[in-house]
């Protein structure tokens, strides 16, 4: 028996430490720990700073003694692996009631403080979903959060290549505040990309902000900007092109029908940035923005648009159509366009010929995504073109809405339809079509 254990025993002490810290990555905290008490070995493996880089911290917004468990796992960890973190994301998880984001706020201030003394390698830093307009926020736990936030920045700005503070909803003078930080030491910022999307507080027309726009000039080398429309305008643009042209790459833009979209954007300040960015992409995502007119003032032909996503979230007005933006707008799009998202309650209207004649004209489309009111045959139609080389499209995810509760024949159709293109669906595309009950 021992003459059988030892050999495998020298195979694990002799496992190569790149090995060993392969196995660790797979192991959560609790394990890890265990491991390292095996021998001293796997106690410097688990020590390592390859298996630190990368952290996610989750802060659960319901009150429980697990919970409670996190808050002190989150500083325990900064205090004896901070120092090697190069990617950290922070989740604060529907935060129950004002005693919870106190709790977050000082934790928060602890850790951020302890996390900018040690560490100088911190490239990438997520905060999501704050949601600080909410009225779990005490203003004073509100006010100092932000202040600790902004102190971390300015120690960090120099570091950091990727910030992303989307849902944080902020005030105007708050978000500046957060955002001039990066900027701190050199009255520069290189930072790469960044995420302000949701960042400024609902209704807020930052597009006429001077302090905004002071901002943004400070930002020299942008490459990805994940931003509202509500923030767009001739002014924005032109600081792109003249500060970020060189390396800006995609703009993605969401407009939400609560954030004000009605300002005038002129052509010509698009065309100068496509000019002057010639790698410039921009995605636009719409939420319950949907009739026409909103879009048209929007949707520029001189805009480089590579995405758009269409969402009415179930919202449904007799008085508006989609028809026009098929026809008249979206075709302007026809020879970039590479990825279409469709999500409408067009209860009122069928649009599958409109619909088809679109995907055709775009040379460019490999991804659709549409959930709507459309007749099954409108799967066989594209597919049968698709098959005919008449498209190019790789993805195609469709949900057909029905009126009516049972489905037995519409889905009958589809697995008809999925075997006459059997061959296709499972050689090229990657395909998910069902039919659903808008009741």
């Amino acid at each position: 028996m021992e003459d059988d254990s030892d050999p495998e025993q020298s195979c694990w002490a002799g496992l190569p430490d790149v090995c060993l810290r392969h196995v660790f990555h797979w192991l959560d905290d609790r394990d890890r720990s265990r491991a390292a008490m095996v021998c001293k070995k796997w106690s410097r493996a688990m020590y390592s700073g390859s298996l630190w880089r990368t952290r996610t911290i989750t802060f659960n917004g319901r009150p429980s003694r697990a919970h409670t468990f996190e808050f002190e796992t989150a500083l325990w960890y900064v205090k004896k692996f901070g120092k090697y973190l190069e990617h950290l994301e922070i989740k604060l998880l529907n935060p129950y009631n004002a005693v919870l984001t106190r709790k977050f706020q000082v934790t928060m201030r602890g850790l951020l403080s302890h996390l900018g003394k040690c560490n100088s390698r911190l490239v990438s830093l997520s905060i999501q979903h704050l949601e600080l307009d909410r009225v779990v926020w005490k203003s004073m736990v509100r006010a100092q959060f932000i202040k600790n936030l902004g102190t971390f920045l300015k120690r960090m700005g120099k570091h950091l290549d990727y910030l992303n503070l989307k849902g944080a909803r902020v005030t105007l003078e708050e978000g500046c505040q957060l955002l001039n930080s990066l900027s701190y030491l050199r009255n520069k910022s290189f930072i790469s990309e960044v995420n302000i999307e949701d960042f400024f507080s609902l209704h807020l027309p930052i597009y006429s902000s001077t302090l905004f726009h002071q901002v943004v000039s400070k930002f020299q080398s942008l490459v990805i900007l994940t931003f509202n429309y509500n923030c767009i305008s001739d002014e924005l643009l032109d600081i792109l092109c003249k500060h970020s042209a060189h390396s800006l790459c995609t703009l993605n833009i969401k407009c939400h029908i609560h954030d004000p979209h009605g300002q005038v954007v002129w052509g010509m300040s698009w065309a100068n940035l496509a000019k002057r960015a010639p790698q410039l992409k921009v995605n636009f995502f719409f939420e319950r923005v949907m009739k026409h007119d909103h879009l048209a003032r929007i949707l520029l032909v001189e805009i480089p648009v590579r995405s758009i996503s269409l969402r009415s979230c179930y919202f449904s007005d007799p008085d508006w159509t989609m028809r026009p933006t098929l026809v008249n707008l979206l075709p302007a799009y026809r020879h970039v366009l590479q990825k279409l998202t469709l999500e409408v309650n067009n209860d009122h209207e069928l649009l599958d010929d409109e619909l088809l004649q679109l995907i055709l004209s775009c040379k460019r489309l490999f991804f659709l995504k549409v959930w709507a009111f459309l007749s099954v045959t409108f799967m066989e139609k594209l597919l049968q073109n698709r098959s005919e080389k008449k498209c190019i499209l790789t993805t195609i995810k469709v949900r057909i809405y029905t009126a009516r509760q049972e489905t037995r024949e519409e889905d009958r159709l589809l697995r008809d339809i999925y075997k006459k293109f059997k061959y296709l669906i499972d050689s090229e595309l990657n395909y998910f079509v069902i039919t659903y009950p808008m009741v």
